[in-house]
């Protein structure tokens, strides 16, 4: 009986080439016509890049232009997760990867524009993305830094906004500086009854129009021009005949109409109130009391002396006395 040997040869796959190192990987090779994309070792070998964002810079480099790449439609279409995508497209556009720049279309809309760029571009996104190049080693800081930026944003692409090109000195090779940081948002202006009574307007504009029904965005945004009528002496009344009277046939974005409204047709301020008179200045107050020199009545006179029936019986002795 022949001897069994355990440690025998593998038999070779067919149409492999055999490799001559121990170990590692070996390509299979094929040639391939069409339908591929050609990706460099700057992406595919990147020292600080994620995984996650090498094969997603893959994948756009692969699809054809006008295809969505926001952070819905990728969610939509791998199992990663929004947090997940957000973070490796904010990674590809703070090593140049990747470019979004918001843009006006034709007809006014604004939308966000996506630049994939298949050699990577010397553009410092520190101030944007929160992330800090680094050139070797800072991989875990820089996931860290990330995450502790973006942990509460939402993971849209219109929230993020584009990169800017650095000088010609940092594309010569010099150490990337590192952006200020942002300074945090100011904190919201207290909110008096004015404004709760401006908000409580826009909300029922809807009651006396249905195509002015507004978000809760521009409810608050167009408050405080309510509130410059309502300090300028106003009424609701007046406000809501100005916002609601002589709309246009169609409306496309109705804030937009309220708020050119509420800026252009504003009313001058209420002319200061004048002064009311002093009370004292239009009161008639009565004569003293004086005392009578004739027979000691007393009666109202600005000055003393007799009484009326005094001065008439006087008047009537000296009548009498000349008649005589």
């Amino acid at each position: 009986m022949a001897e069994q040997k355990l440690s025998a040869a593998p038999r070779p796959i067919q149409g492999v080439r055999r490799s001559t190192t121990h170990s590692g990987v070996t390509h299979v090779r094929t040639y391939q016509s069409g339908q591929y994309v050609v990706v460099g070792n700057h992406l595919a070998q990147h020292r600080e890049l994620s995984l996650t964002a090498i094969g997603l810079a893959t994948h756009i480099f692969s699809v054809p232009e006008s295809t969505p790449v926001d952070i819905r439609s990728l969610a939509e279409r791998f199992p990663e997760g929004r947090d997940r995508i957000a973070f490796a497209l904010r990674e590809l556009e703070a090593y140049g990867y990747l470019r979004r720049v918001r843009e006006r279309t034709e007809d006014g809309q604004l939308v966000t524009r996506t630049y994939a760029h298949h050699a990577p571009v010397d553009v410092a996104c520190a101030g944007v993305a929160g992330i800090e190049r680094r050139p070797t080693g800072g991989r875990a800081r820089t996931r860290e830094a990330v995450a502790g930026v973006s942990r509460e944003e939402t993971a849209q692409e219109d929230d993020l906004a584009p990169c800017e090109v650095p000088s010609d000195s940092a594309a010569a090779g010099e150490p990337d500086v590192v952006a200020p940081p942002v300074e945090p948002p100011e904190a919201p202006a207290p909110r008096g009854p004015l404004h709760e009574k401006a908000v409580r307007l826009l909300a029922g504009l809807r009651r006396a129009d249905e195509r002015l029904t507004l978000s809760l965005r521009d409810v608050h945004r167009l408050a405080p021009a309510v509130v410059a009528w309502f300090e300028r002496g106003a009424a609701p009344a007046a406000v809501l005949r100005t916002l609601t009277a002589d709309l246009p046939v169609t409306m496309k974005h109705p804030a937009g109409v309220l708020a050119y409204r509420l800026r252009e047709l504003l009313p001058p301020p209420l002319p200061a109130v004048p002064e009311p008179p002093p009370v004292t200045a239009g009161v008639h107050r009565p004569h003293p009391f004086q005392e009578c020199d004739g027979c000691e009545r007393v009666f109202r006179a600005p000055e003393p002396g007799r009484c009326r029936d005094c001065r008439y019986g006087q008047a009537t002795a000296e009548g009498t006395v000349r008649a005589a």
